[in-house]
């Protein structure tokens, strides 16, 4: 079985395929100075980006792991979230707080998903 990489460094790969699954590394804002709903937004464009780079779509995500700054913000992330997600087919999900790695961020967000069947 092989395991294809994109977008990698010498660190980590933004996305990583196996066996008719596709994997993405935790994606963050890329303007910080937006509130908790914009950076949300941002970070959701970026994993449809990388979905569709990978073949696939928010279609078929099979799961999310949710990291924001401030509980306090939580009902903001999940608005962007609910407008984002596909009706009736919302992956498992979980959501934490926890600190991030740069103090400007506010969401991190990893998910994985299913290659469609050809």
């Amino acid at each position: 079985m092989s395991v294809t990489h994109q977008d990698s460094n010498a660190r980590m790969s933004q996305v990583a395929v196996h066996n008719g699954t596709v994997y993405l590394a935790g994606q963050v804002p890329t303007d910080a100075t937006a509130e908790m709903r914009g950076q949300t937004e941002q970070v959701l464009a970026r994993i449809d980006q990388l979905l569709t780079q990978a073949g696939t779509s928010k279609e078929h995500l099979i799961s999310a792991q949710i990291w924001v700054t401030s509980m306090a913000e939580f009902d903001q992330m999940n608005a962007a979230w609910d407008a984002w997600v596909v009706p009736g087919r919302p992956p498992v999900r979980a959501a934490v707080e926890a600190k991030l790695a740069k103090p400007e961020w506010k969401v991190e967000i990893m998910v994985i998903a299913a290659l469609p069947e050809a």
